[in-house]
């Protein structure tokens, strides 16, 4: 069953005091360029972990710190992706669920409850409650959050190193000024997405 709750109704995510839960939230909806990835914690309370928050919120430097402490405390956490070919074929919104799945399948133990940022579920085979702004206000969807951006961020670092003139280790391949302008200029690479406007426009372009 998924369900969607705003902030006064997030207390009945917790209603059964069994439940194990996972929190989940993706990094890299919106750029040109790379997977979007997906993240899931499962947080330990023996072992608590200060500062989470939305990672848009957080320093780099900062977000570095929580995702070690992350991945060293927490009683379960999982990385997942859904590569470009994935987004073109499925579109965004499809292969975000599909790197979610992928996020909370990979967890051990599995959650018997799934804390979604924002306003939609995947199809899940435990409950999933679907929280708006999840990242500001439940500590396993922040834990999540830094962990999806800080992975995405360090694969587009090292997508800069083959691909310099498109500047990926400054925008992360989000389309500001500089990387449309690239686009422009030096056409699209294999890791661009296709599906998306600024990037179909440069190909058709280029093609015409």
């Amino acid at each position: 069953m998924n369900r969607r709750h705003n902030a006064s109704q997030i207390a009945l995510a917790f209603d059964a005091p069994d439940d194990l839960a996972c929190g989940v939230d993706e990094a890299g909806r919106g750029p040109l360029a790379g997977p979007v990835v997906a993240a899931a914690v499962i947080l330990d309370p023996a072992r608590p972990i200060g500062g989470l928050a939305d990672s848009k919120k957080l320093t780099a430097k900062r977000r570095e710190v929580l995702y070690e402490q992350i991945q060293e405390r927490a009683l379960a956490w999982h990385i997942a992706l859904a590569d470009v070919e994935e987004i073109d074929r499925l579109n965004i919104l499809h292969a975000t669920m599909l790197a979610m799945q992928r996020a909370i399948a990979g967890l051990q133990p599995q959650p018997t409850l799934a804390l979604i940022d924002g306003n939609r579920c995947p199809t899940l085979p435990m409950r999933a409650e679907a929280i708006v702004k999840g990242d500001d206000k439940v500590a396993a969807i922040s834990a999540a959050s830094i962990l999806a951006k800080v992975s995405r961020d360090r694969m587009l670092c090292t997508l800069h190193a083959s691909y310099p003139q498109y500047g990926f280790d400054v925008h992360s391949g989000y389309p500001t000024p500089q990387h449309l302008a690239a686009l422009r200029e030096f056409g699209a690479t294999p890791h661009h997405r296709r599906s998306f406007a600024p990037v179909r426009d440069v190909l058709a372009a280029t093609s015409a």
